[in-house]
C-alpha cells in the first residue's frame, strides 16, 4: 500500500476545554495549543476525541473537580490526520516493539532512569500518568522528524481501554476511547460547535 496515501481521511474530533477558550476557538481568536505533558498518551500534540463529544464533556467536567478549568465546553474539528502514527495498525506497533531496545539503550546511555507508566492516586488500576507511552512516542517521532529516509508524522491515534466494565465479567471499559494526538496543526482544518 502506498504510505503517502494511507491516512488521507477526515476525522471529526471533540476537545474539552474552558467555556471562554472554547468561545475564542470558534470566533477565530484563538488557537487550541500543542500540550507538552511528560503524561499525556501519545505525546505532544493537540488533543481530541475521535467521535467522541460526551467523553470530551466528561473529561472537560472532571477537570472541574481537579480545579484546573472553572465552566467546561467542547470544541468540536474537522481533522486531517495527514501521516498518522495509528497504533490501532500492525504497521505502527511493530515499528514501536522495534524501536523499544534503542529507546533503552538513550535512556542507559544518558544516565536517566527509564519512564514508568504510573496511576493516578494509590490502588488504581488504571494506568493514566503514561509518563513512559508519553516518552517512547515523542522520541520515536523526533527520531522520525530528524531522519530525512523516515516519515514525519502529523498525528498520532490510539485506541484506549479505561474506567471499570460496563457490566460485571466484561472486557468493554465505561471510557474506551479513540484519542487524537495532532502533532500538525494544519492538520485541523476548522472548529464547529457541537450539537448535543
Amino acid at each position: 500500500m502506498n504510505q503517502s496515501f494511507k491516512y488521507q481521511r477526515l476525522v471529526l474530533g471533540y476537545h474539552g476545554c474552558e467555556h471562554a477558550l472554547a468561545e475564542e476557538v470558534l470566533a477565530g481568536t484563538a488557537r487550541l495549543i500543542k500540550k507538552e505533558n511528560d503524561y499525556d498518551w501519545l505525546g505532544s500534540g493537540i488533543y481530541f476525541w475521535e467521535y467522541g463529544p460526551e467523553r470530551a464533556m466528561d473529561w472537560a467536567i472532571e477537570q472541574v473537580m481537579r480545579k484546573k478549568i472553572k465552566n467546561p465546553a467542547v470544541v468540536g474539528a474537522v481533522i486531517h490526520l495527514g501521516q498518522c502514527f495509528d497504533m490501532m495498525d500492525l504497521s505502527s506497533t511493530t515499528v514501536l516493539s522495534k524501536a523499544y531496545p534503542r529507546f533503552k539503550e538513550t535512556y542507559a546511555e544518558i544516565g536517566k532512569s527509564m519512564p514508568e507508566n504510573l496511576p493516578v492516586k494509590e490502588g488504581d488500576t488504571d494506568l493514566l500518568l503514561r509518563n513512559l507511552d508519553c516518552s517512547m512516542i515523542n522520541w520515536l517521532t523526533n527520531e522520525f522528524d530528524l531522519d530525512s529516509d523516515s516519515p514525519t508524522y502529523d498525528s498520532v491515534r490510539g485506541l484506549f481501554q479505561e474506567s471499570e466494565p460496563a457490566f460485571e465479567g466484561s472486557s468493554i471499559r465505561m471510557k474506551s476511547h479513540i484519542q487524537l494526538s495532532i502533532r500538525n496543526p494544519a492538520c485541523i482544518l476548522g472548529y464547529f460547535r457541537p450539537a448535543y
